[in-house]
């Protein structure tokens, strides 16, 4: 069957902040504490949503999260009034409240891990909300994400919404940013691939030493179970140890694919051949032949892939077979990488065009464009069936643009977190969201 790729991004919450939470993601840890611009942040993402949707890419969007979180709060001993609550938390503990306060929902590409309905035991297209367990601030957001997916793909004949894995260290599953779907076209049966950077089970197993590995093998197993997924058809890599110790927390900051296309750097993965090998030999048996781009460490660094996020970029199908490569600002400002893309384009491969936009909001605290979106395939009789509130047309645009106006500040330092207002506008602006979404009810938890 035909079918198109939905892009569904984040939209960047009115509480956007740089709170540097995430050990391992440098970009995140490098801006601790700044001041951040949440309207420009929004307004960067719905940009670039616009500019994808215009081009006639299928685009969508997932809500933000409600902040901050009193469950959390009040789940640890803080307790009172909304306001008692927040100045004991930002007395006693700055820095849970600011994981109260996260703003990492709006990196969609962790809020779950998709597979469609051509690869599916069912043909039901399946979603395994992502428990991200290896951190405070992001460990509650599985609940309003898989209340999210429930509302927009609510109807079972065609979608099934997994509850996340159980919340322990052997099931770290960090979603979509390690999962890889490649076919011929995509509503073609496709190879799934997953990528880990740890064996719970198998101390003999290589594990980074610096930066905690955050995506387990037997997390990817089980979502693949869960999906009904085709062992013949499913392929599980080792990320390279060495890389996440680099900086590169997700496989996403190292290596993106799009229908047969792999576009990765040398030191991805712990077995390059080996995994190539295994790719094509897949793929083979669902007509697919791998195009594997390879970059290598002469003409990029490691270090230069993770201050510009190349590989954390999107890579869009358009019509007549060739694609563009959505990358952020930085790319163009890293000289290597500037230089590296120019060759790319220019080589009659398979990417002919490049689309650059201005995400440093989103940059500044760890997250680029593939950060930003989660991926999923759908047939038009999916497409039909799902909510269509959130897909991203002109009139869209322009009422959430103004909704950003009136609702978000343009500056929000730390010790912001601790102002009562603040929640109060938040939540004031996520209660006219979910009526313009006409997603009645999402924020009633």
């Amino acid at each position: 069957m035909t079918a198109r790729e939905f892009n569904f991004d984040g939209l960047v919450g009115p509480s956007h902040n740089y709170a540097g939470l995430s050990f391992g993601n440098v970009a995140s840890f490098s801006n601790v504490k700044s001041a951040s611009n949440p309207k420009q942040a929004a307004l960067q993402g719905l940009a670039k949503m616009r500019a994808l949707a215009a081009r006639g890419f299928a685009q969508a969007l997932l809500p933000p999260q409600d902040r901050p979180n009193f469950r959390l709060l009040r789940s640890i001993g803080y307790s009172g009034s909304d306001a008692d609550v927040l100045a004991q938390a930002y007395r006693e503990s700055p820095v849970i409240l600011a994981c109260a306060y996260s703003a990492s929902p709006m990196w969609t590409a962790n809020a779950a891990t998709v597979s469609p309905s051509a690869d599916s035991g069912d043909g039901r297209t399946h979603f395994t909300p992502a428990n991200l367990n290896n951190k405070l601030h992001r460990a509650f957001e599985h609940a309003q994400s898989a209340r999210s997916l429930r509302a927009i793909f609510a109807d079972e004949r065609h979608f099934a919404v997994h509850d996340a894995l159980p919340g322990t260290p052997a099931f770290g599953d960090e979603g979509a940013a390690n999962h890889t779907r490649l076919c011929a076209e995509h509503g073609a049966a496709a190879v799934e691939m997953f990528v880990y950077g740890r064996v719970e089970f198998d101390a003999a197993a290589p594990a980074p030493r610096r930066y905690p590995a955050r995506q387990t093998l037997e997390a990817s197993q089980a979502v693949a179970r869960l999906h009904g997924l085709s062992a013949e058809r499913t392929v599980y890599l080792a990320q390279n140890p060495d890389v996440i110790d680099q900086g590169v927390f997700h496989n996403d900051v190292i290596g993106v694919g799009n229908a047969n296309v792999l576009f990765y750097h040398e030191q991805a993965y712990a077995d390059e051949a080996g995994g190539l090998d295994r790719l094509r030999r897949v793929m083979a048996g669902v007509g697919a032949e791998l195009d594997a781009i390879r970059v290598d460490s002469k003409m990029v660094s490691v270090a230069d892939a993770v201050a510009s996020y190349l590989f954390n970029s999107q890579l869009l199908s358009k019509n007549g077979g060739k694609m563009a490569l959505v990358i952020p600002q930085e790319c163009q400002e890293n000289q290597a990488v500037a230089r590296y893309l120019e060759s790319l384009v220019a080589s009659g491969g398979p990417v002919d065009e490049l689309l650059h936009f201005d995400l440093r909001q989103s940059m500044r605290n760890g997250g680029g464009p593939a950060c930003l979106r989660l991926r999923v395939a759908l047939t038009d009789v999916e497409a039909a069936a799902m909510h269509q509130g959130v897909v991203m047309t002109e009139a869209l645009y322009h009422t959430l643009v103004a909704w950003v106006e009136t609702h978000y500040r343009d500056r929000l330092e730390p010790q912001d977190l601790a102002d009562p207002a603040l929640a109060l506008e938040v939540h004031a602006a996520l209660d006219e969201l979910a009526t313009i979404l006409n997603l009645p009810g999402l924020y009633d938890l």
